[in-house]
């Protein structure tokens, strides 16, 4: 029988600077391409290749994960990962005349999409594809720890509605959702100091609808969004989606600085304000009161409408509560975004837009417009959910899970990070931003620390203009304590060695600083 090594023909070159996933998803496309790899037949297996490579698990599944987004293979659960039997290879197209494409399928048509949708594809293909095991301290997710979802508890509410409210639930209702959930909110945000009825809230599916909901109002093709920078990274793919592009405004300890905003909002070609003033993605940081007051003046002076988003406002562990801009906002010019996915599950797909006057009946219609009405069986149970006690409660063990995990991440840091690396210290939510000396670039760090056993976000991610960062995302949603001891520890020595490796160039002969 022939060994892995004989079926696979591949190899490793360590002195190389192309990552090892590139090197194996380079190899195994020009093999498809000569047509050495039949199509329809099966790629070895995951385990069975990174053991004769000699490479993490990982490494491997990102090389098969980039060959699945080209195109070149597909994952069959199960099953394991093929060749894409519609395929023909590069020289097979130049015989037929048709060499345009490095693979073309049996009856390729090429069809025109919509410009921003190229945009859109393009942001896409630039984001890094994680693939994990088991072993892997996943320090880049941002989806709340399903160890901790209150699923029986919920169950019980949904369980109640059917029981109570039965085929009214599987009609079409209003655009604006659930009444009673608005109405519990409504009562969840004057504690917050927000002074909105229930009929000013409008319920979405998350807040990835609502963030596009809300651009919608203000915006169209070719306008300008101004937001902080860094920013959270689906906003700026919400903006390739829709034909706008951002005006980007500067940040410092107290939030959005207010001379680089009064100049972004005096542009009459900005038409909105995206901001996340409260445990800010990717930073973690929140925007102080007296910051808080400015914005608002900024905005009303020029006439800018606001999009607060409030993702993770109910995500407070420690500390004071700050205010949200809507609790602020005397003009009427905030629109604010909340969403359960972060403090409940995502699943629920539940969020809401609030907002006053026009803007409300602006927003009620393109709700309308855009999916008729909502699945009223969720909104059903979560109005109970709420209404309960049970979201409370959940939201107390949630609290102090963070709190823990922090700390962890925190003291982690102190001990395992470079001297010169530098962190925010949350009050609340999910992430932590780490920047990093030496002037490394984080996006080149990503393939090593996935050998070694720990995911991130690298900072280029947040950047409107993608540029290279020296910074990192952290988020403590899906690791324990001890995975993120373990995780940081991995980090913190790819971080050294990368370090290490640029000062030793530095100091060749003549390469003079």
């Amino acid at each position: 029988m022939a060994s892995p090594r004989a079926q696979s023909f591949l190899a490793i070159d360590e002195s190389s600077p192309e990552p090892a996933y590139q090197q194996i998803a380079r190899q195994v496309r020009q093999s498809i391409e000569a047509g050495t790899r039949a199509p329809g037949s099966r790629l070895p297996a995951i385990r069975t290749l990174a053991s004769e490579l000699g490479v993490h698990r990982d490494t491997v599944a990102l090389a098969y994960e980039s060959l699945g987004e080209e195109g070149f293979v597909e994952a069959r659960v199960g099953s394991g990962t093929f060749v894409r039997p519609t395929l023909v290879s590069r020289a097979e197209a130049a015989r037929n005349g048709d060499g345009r494409n490095a693979l073309v399928h049996d009856r390729d048509v090429e069809l025109a999409l919509a410009p921003q949708v190229e945009r859109l594809i393009t942001l896409e293909n630039l984001r890094p594809r994680y693939a994990q095991d088991g072993e892997t301290v996943a320090l880049h997710r941002l989806i709340p720890d399903p160890r901790f979802y209150p699923i029986d508890e919920f169950r019980a509410c949904v369980d109640a509605a059917l029981r109570e409210e039965g085929a009214e639930l599987f009609s079409y209702a209003s655009p604006e959702g659930d009444l009673e959930l608005r109405r519990a909110m409504s009562d969840r945000f004057g504690l917050f100091g927000i002074q909105h009825a229930a009929e000013e809230h409008v319920l979405c599916h998350g807040a990835s609808q609502g963030i596009s909901l809300a651009l919608r109002l203000f915006t169209q093709p070719g306008d300008q969004v101004a937001v902080e920078v860094p920013t959270y990274a689906n906003v700026l793919s919400a903006f390739a989606g829709l034909g706008l592009t951002a005006a980007p405004v500067a940040m410092d300890d107290e939030g959005a600085d207010p001379e680089s905003l009064d100049r972004m909002l005096a542009k009459p070609e900005v038409k909105a304000f995206y901001t996340i003033p409260s445990f800010h993605n990717p930073l973690g940081t929140s925007t102080s009161l007296a910051r808080r007051k400015q914005i608002l003046e900024i905005a009303e002076r020029h006439g800018v409408p606001i999009i607060e988003d409030g993702f993770e406002l109910d995500l407070r562990f420690r500390g004071e509560e700050i205010p949200p801009l809507a609790a602020l906002d005397e003009a009427g010019i905030v629109v604010l975004l909340f969403s359960f996915s972060k403090s409940l599950f995502p699943g629920v797909r539940v969020g809401s837009l609030s907002a006053r006057g026009r803007v409300l009946e602006g927003l009620v219609a393109l709700k309308h417009a855009t999916d008729l009405s909502d699945a009223m069986l969720l909104q059903a149970g979560l109005s109970r959910f709420v209404r309960s006690g049970g979201y409370d409660r959940h939201l107390a063990r949630i609290r102090k899970v963070l709190r823990s995990r922090h700390a962890a991440l925190e003291e982690a840091l102190a001990k395992s990070m470079p001297g010169g690396t530098r962190w925010t210290s949350p009050d609340g939510g999910y992430q932590l931003w780490v920047e990093l000396p030496d002037g490394i670039d984080t996006r080149d760090l990503l393939p090593e620390a996935a050998r070694a056993g720990v995911l991130f976000s690298p900072g280029t991610l947040f950047m409107p203009d993608a540029r290279p960062s020296s910074a990192l995302r952290l988020t403590v949603a899906a690791a324990t304590e001890d995975e993120i001891a373990r995780g940081v520890a991995a980090l913190g020595e790819v971080v050294k060695r990368s370090g290490e490796t640029r000062r030793t160039q530095g100091r060749r002969p003549g390469n003079h600083l």
